[in-house]
């Protein structure tokens, strides 16, 4: 079963952990491949009956409700990302001797012999972003490509098209790393790295060495962020094949082997002739939102594209084309002065602290569930930019406590509600806050879900309120 071919699944047993967006293109795949799949999850709803019914027409076994106990005569386990390593499907897996593999170490053995080489994009923040804006590069170079993996887009229905790409430009989360120990990139990049999801991997320690994964094995360019020295290590740890490189990117001049920025320019002096020399890319205006860790993720995606051979006309040409997503630092309106900034995705310090970084004076919206992070640095390094503060959602407090610590003199309203209609609340409260020139700005630096469905929902009423806000 270990190489991938056809031949291999013919009669196997699969079992597919979970039925959500990995799980339902893989366990389609694997039945087409000829395995007997199984699919198991602990939900019994009635968007899980649904997607167990497709299944089942197709000739997929699925339980619902019971996503713990490994199937009887399993060869393999292929896992959502998600699912937490001490999960007891997985402790059976390992008692039986059955291999465990995420969807995306499942696309990297179906690869045909000709495949596509992978361009890899990792990191706490920014993943998404520059894993598009990669692919606009690309794009512009002529090559086909998608933006795959954690963006939305099944790896596994990448591979196995039957037009091929060129190349792919895979985002891959922490979660996806752990599972797929066989992926060999081309080039790959990790963008930054700061706590997170640290109740799934135990440690920073096992997170950073998940992350570092991406790494292993790379074949042209090890890309890491010259000003978080935590992505340097990584590199330095990793086994690559011979003649791979490091390139670093940062927001300053940049040294032999690096990209920066000079005199508003992004410059490369890694993929030049001579290294004493610089090749200008594109300028910074040509990044949208030209926010400083928005440039960086230009920096990390120009980096990677011309370590896949793409001219500097084509990165110039793809950051120019590139849209950014909805809630990603996206300006909603202004009014009576006053611009109002939607960062939803920031759903952590790291996120917050860099979008907060972008304004220089700022009415703060924050708040929501933790996820176990503590606010102390970020309020510190945030606080000579605030105006004000208005918290919402469940852990609201934490962070208000360390606004009492690290800027007492930043006037703070705490709304003591979690319903979803605290978001116009918020932005009124902000609004009273704000002065002619100011900024507010939704960057959380939570989790939303103790409010709403997902960040987008989150960011829609933020943007909905300030729409209401401006209409009176």
């Amino acid at each position: 079963m270990g190489s991938g071919q056809v031949t291999d699944w013919q009669g196997s047993h699969v079992t597919v952990a979970g039925l959500g967006v990995s799980g339902v293109p893989a366990a389609r795949i694997l039945r087409r491949l000829g395995a007997r799949v199984t699919v198991v999850d602990d939900g019994d709803d009635d968007r899980a009956r649904a997607r167990a019914d497709e299944l089942r027409a197709l000739g997929v076994t699925v339980r619902l409700g019971d996503g713990d106990t490994l199937p009887e005569g399993s060869d393999l386990v292929v896992t959502a990302p998600g699912w937490r390593p001490d999960k007891p499907l997985f402790a059976g897996a390992r008692a039986a001797g059955v291999p465990v593999w995420g969807d995306v170490e499942l696309a990297w053995r179906l690869r045909g012999p000709d495949a596509a080489p992978w361009l890899a994009v990792t990191g706490t923040n920014g993943k998404t972003t520059t894993v598009r804006m990669l692919a606009a590069i690309l794009e512009a170079a002529g090559l086909r490509t998608a933006a795959v993996g954690n963006i939305g887009t099944s790896v596994l229905e990448a591979v196995t098209e039957e037009k091929p790409y060129d190349v792919l430009a895979v985002e891959l989360s922490s979660y996806q790393l752990h599972w797929a120990p066989s992926v060999r990139a081309h080039s790959a990049a990790v963008l930054n790295l700061a706590p997170d999801h640290l109740d799934w991997h135990g440690s920073m320690d096992a997170y950073a060495r998940d992350k570092g994964r991406v790494y292993e094995g790379n074949r042209v360019a090890c890309v890491y962020n010259a000003g978080d020295p935590a992505t340097e290590e990584l590199v330095r740890a990793a086994d690559v094949e011979e003649g791979c490189r490091a390139v670093g990117f940062t927001l300053g001049t940049p040294a032999p082997s690096q990209l920066g920025v000079v005199e508003g320019i992004l410059v490369d002096r890694a993929f030049v002739a001579d290294p004493r020399s610089a090749r200008e890319l594109a300028e910074v205006s040509d990044v949208d939102p030209p926010a400083p860790h928005n440039i960086a993720n230009a920096l990390a995606a120009a980096a990677l594209a011309r370590a896949h051979g793409v001219p500097a006309s084509a990165v110039r040409d793809g950051l120019r084309a590139f849209t950014p997503e909805a809630h990603r630092i996206a300006r909603v309106a202004e009014v009576d002065g006053v611009v109002y900034v939607d960062d939803s995705k920031a759903t952590n310090t790291h996120a917050a602290e860099a979008s907060l970084r972008s304004y220089d004076s700022v009415v703060w919206i924050a708040g929501g569930l933790a996820k176990g992070a503590v606010f102390g640095d970020l309020v510190a390094a945030a606080a000579p930019r605030l105006r004000g503060v208005v918290l919402i959602g469940a852990d609201r407090a934490l962070i208000g406590e360390a606004l009492a610590r690290h800027a007492p003199e930043v006037p703070v309203v705490d709304l003591d509600r979690t319903d979803t209609g605290a978001m116009r609340q918020a932005v009124e409260e902000a609004s009273r806050l704000a002065r002619p020139g100011d900024t507010v700005l939704l960057a959380p630096a939570c989790a939303s879900m103790d409010m709403f469905t997902n960040y987008s929902r989150r960011g829609e009423a933020f943007a909905g309120a300030v729409r209401e806000l401006g209409a009176r």
